[in-house]
């Protein structure tokens, strides 16, 4: 079984591209739960899908190390033909697979260097393959390797503790362009993490007026009363803008919110700049606002800010991140290669099962005297011997996986202990694969 990683990210395809690609919370189930039902997808035993502002990535479990399936899956998803894909994507499968999905957790390829928001987004990803039950024991051991590296990166190193996060960025890009934030006039258009991560950043630099605007007024005034804010609903955009020295939209809306005729009605009459930064995939800005007389616009293309100290800061911890990395990665790969001995080893435990069982019952059938805990006690040393002479053994197979020679390791085993010689690693991943076994 291989693991195979196909995506593309904010280094190899352009905002306009990323955002016609993004999956919903809604989008992923949907589309995880066709794994397995319909034609082109068969050899996928396991699939989960990362989907961020800035990058779109599937994890599978794979019979045979071929995207093609992949591929079209993703072209099939959003109705984009596969030719048009195919120059931005990356692949990769089994370790540089590992590597990579470690490296994205551990905020190393992200657009904000250290950005802590990848590892709750890579957290939540298998949370929703494992609701459709997509994620099986491979992928899960896989993500939670990942996740678990993520952790250190950022627990024992300065990765994420200086502030260049998105939110921070925005938060950066209105500061210059109005200069004093204190007395400037702020609209945040969405309620979600990204918003009130944005809120945090704008009062940190001195905001005072901010007003959420949100679908539902009741999750605009959950942020709002969080940071002593103002909250209304879609119906006073136009208003608002109007008043607004900056607007700031993070919502998960499929479609543009602010329409280039809405930005030139807001700049009637005023000489002030109005400055709006689109942190959304997709945008929730039109792009055309851009072209409005006194109208700055921002998107996550276009989006810079001078945070040098704080990513200097942060670079400066990229060696230790690596190296945390680059362990965890090596223990994971060092269990990928003990797999190749699972079948063997479980076949060796079942044999000896067998035996033990096959043993028990008949000494048991020829002491009928014994009260039942007599029975329980010799049940018990009958498998605590079983288990105690096959630890060495199979302790010494895993720990031989790695090797040059453990094709012929596996060979010798099947024939001292008389099993049949097999070819091949696990087919599948069920309730009964030795692996979802060798993780309980």
């Amino acid at each position: 079984m291989h693991i195979l990683c196909l995506g593309l990210n904010h280094l190899t395809a352009a905002l306009h591209l990323r955002e016609r690609l993004v999956f919903s919370e809604d989008a992923i189930r949907a589309s995880l739960s066709r794994l397995g039902c319909g034609v082109g997808i068969d050899l996928l035993a396991e699939m989960v899908i990362l989907s961020t502002c800035n990058r779109i990535e599937i994890y599978a479990a794979s019979s045979r190390k071929s995207f093609a399936e992949l591929e079209a899956f993703l072209s099939d998803a959003h109705g984009i033909p596969a030719n048009n894909l195919h120059p931005h994507l990356y692949r990769h499968t089994d370790a540089e697979a590992v590597r990579h999905l470690l490296n994205v957790a551990g905020g190393l390829d992200s657009l904000v260097l250290g950005e802590p928001q990848i590892l709750g987004q890579v957290t939540r990803a298998l949370e929703l393959a494992r609701g459709v039950g997509t994620a099986g024991a491979l992928l899960s051991r896989f993500f939670q390797a990942a996740i678990h590296a993520g952790k250190r990166a950022r627990t024992e190193t300065a990765i994420s503790r200086n502030p260049a996060s998105v939110s921070s960025l925005a938060a950066s890009a209105a500061e210059k362009a109005v200069g004093n934030l204190k007395t400037a006039s702020v609209v945040v258009l969405g309620a979600g993490e990204m918003a009130e991560l944005t809120v945090e950043a704008l009062r940190k630099r001195g905001v005072e007026r901010i007003r959420v605007i949100n679908r539902t007024l009741e999750r605009a005034r959950e942020l709002a009363q969080r940071w002593d804010a103002e909250s209304a609903t879609f119906e006073s955009l136009e208003k608002s803008l109007k008043e607004a020295d900056i607007l700031i939209a993070s919502t998960g809306a499929p479609h543009t919110l602010v329409s280039a005729e809405m930005a030139r009605s807001a700049m009637a009459g005023r000489t002030r700049t109005l400055v709006l930064i689109d942190i959304a995939v997709p945008r929730n800005i039109d792009a055309a606002c851009g072209d409005v007389p006194g109208v700055r616009l921002f998107d996550m293309d276009n989006l810079n800010a001078t945070l040098e100290t704080s990513l200097a800061a942060r670079a400066a911890e990229v060696p230790r991140v690596e190296a945390i990395l680059a362990e965890e990665a090596a223990k994971f790969l060092d269990f990928l290669d003990s797999l190749d001995m699972l079948p063997l080893i479980t076949d060796i435990r079942q044999q000896a099962e067998q035996i033990r069982r096959t043993e028990l019952d008949k000494t048991l059938r020829r002491l009928p005297e014994l009260t039942d805990s007599e029975r329980a006690r010799i049940e018990a040393l009958t498998m605590a011997l079983v288990k105690k002479l096959l630890d060495s053994p199979t302790n010494r197979l895993r720990a031989e996986a790695s090797c040059p020679h453990a094709p012929e390791y596996a060979t010798v085993a099947r024939t001292l202990f008389g099993l049949k010689h097999e070819n091949g690693l696990c087919g599948f991943l069920g309730n009964e694969c030795p692996i979802s076994n060798a993780l309980d």
